[in-house]
């Protein structure tokens, strides 16, 4: 009788191990998923503008509309219909109202304000996340206040940050019930919860924008918001180097320290390890941003018809999910749901 030859048996051996019988399935596949992602995970984040009836489109970013307050409303219908858990605001200032102290931003009345008022009132159950952060309503562009020495602009921290505590109450007056604080200054967190506390707001989280960095993703935002044209040098006095991983987990371990409920990582694809190493640190609620950027580039793609839109939609998300955040901001949120929905 023959024996079976060395390479036979070694073929044999190796063949007793069959990944592939977990996958041959649908049922099979949905055994074995390790991670899953659902409408809980999602934050939409939209962009307001002054007046009635306004959907403006923001050329940079297909599908996504600036919206008036009212239109605002329709959209928080939809976020609710579709069990998305919550919308966070970010305003088109007009120039007119954009001065270099951001006044804007303390008017009880101005767009994220009105806006909070009109949603909590029809929409009570829908989480509401308001961006902290003066470069929407100052001239110059920055997140907070400047002063300007030799010929270059310096970004104040703790004037900025006395200028955050009184954003924060405006917003949390109004019915916000997540600040956001994305500046970056050093202090912020512990400043805007005590300030919080003593206000009696005590329920208002805190979802601080922990690792953000100095990225060339955030392109279209800054042009929803206008401010990209008015953005005077740049933003890395204050945020992160991306060559830097463990600057993040001393930023993180930071703002949980002074309070911070939550933690963000922003942008958040090319980030995906720091979304893992916060996690795995601190074990902490951690969130990423997915933000304009990543947007636009998957849209422009689909929309030249070089990927399957959905399908990368979905496989990015998911991506978020393995590196180990518990949810996303993305402007995918309502498109997304729709898919989550009729599986």
């Amino acid at each position: 009788m023959n024996k079976p030859s060395p390479v036979a048996e070694s073929h044999r051996l190796d063949l007793a191990h069959r990944p592939r019988r977990n996958r041959k399935a649908e049922w099979a596949r949905r055994l074995v998923s390790e991670h899953v992602l659902s409408t809980n995970d999602l934050i939409w984040p939209l962009f307001l503008v002054e007046g009635e009836k306004k959907r403006i489109p923001v050329a940079a970013m297909p599908g996504v509309d600036r919206l008036s307050v009212d239109e605002a409303l329709r959209a928080a219908e939809q976020a609710a219909k579709l069990d998305i858990p919550a919308i966070a605001f970010f305003p088109y200032t007009e120039p007119h109202l954009k001065d270099e102290q951001g006044s804007e931003a303390y008017n009880e009345g101005n767009l994220v304000c009105r806006a909070c008022r009109a949603i909590k009132k029809e929409f009570p159950g829908l989480g509401l996340v308001t961006d902290v952060a003066l470069d929407p309503y100052t001239s110059h562009g920055h997140d907070g206040l400047v002063r300007e020495e030799a010929g270059d602009l310096r970004i104040l921290n703790d004037e900025t940050v006395r200028a955050l505590v009184r954003q924060s109450l405006v917003q949390a007056r109004a019915g916000a019930d997540v600040i956001a604080p994305s500046d970056m200054m050093d202090g912020r967190v512990g400043a805007i919860r005590e300030a919080l506390d003593a206000e009696g707001f005590l329920d208002v989280q805190i979802m601080a924008y922990s690792a953000k960095y100095a990225s060339a993703f955030y392109g279209p935002f800054r042009d929803a918001l206008g401010s990209k044209g008015a953005l005077k040098g740049d933003k890395r006095t204050y945020q992160m180097d991306p060559a830097n991983s463990d600057e993040a987990l001393r930023e993180v371990a930071l703002d949980l320290e002074e309070g911070a409920d939550m933690v963000m990582v922003k942008p958040g694809m090319p980030y995906l390890d720091i979304v893992r190493r916060v996690k795995d640190e601190f074990g902490a609620p951690t969130f990423a941003y997915q933000v304009s950027g990543e947007y636009s580039m998957i849209m422009a793609a689909a929309n030249n018809g070089w990927i399957d839109g959905d399908k990368a939609m979905m496989e990015s998300l998911i991506a978020f999910k393995r590196a180990g955040a518990d949810g996303v901001l993305t402007y995918f949120a309502p498109r997304a749901a729709e898919k989550l929905r009729k599986r």
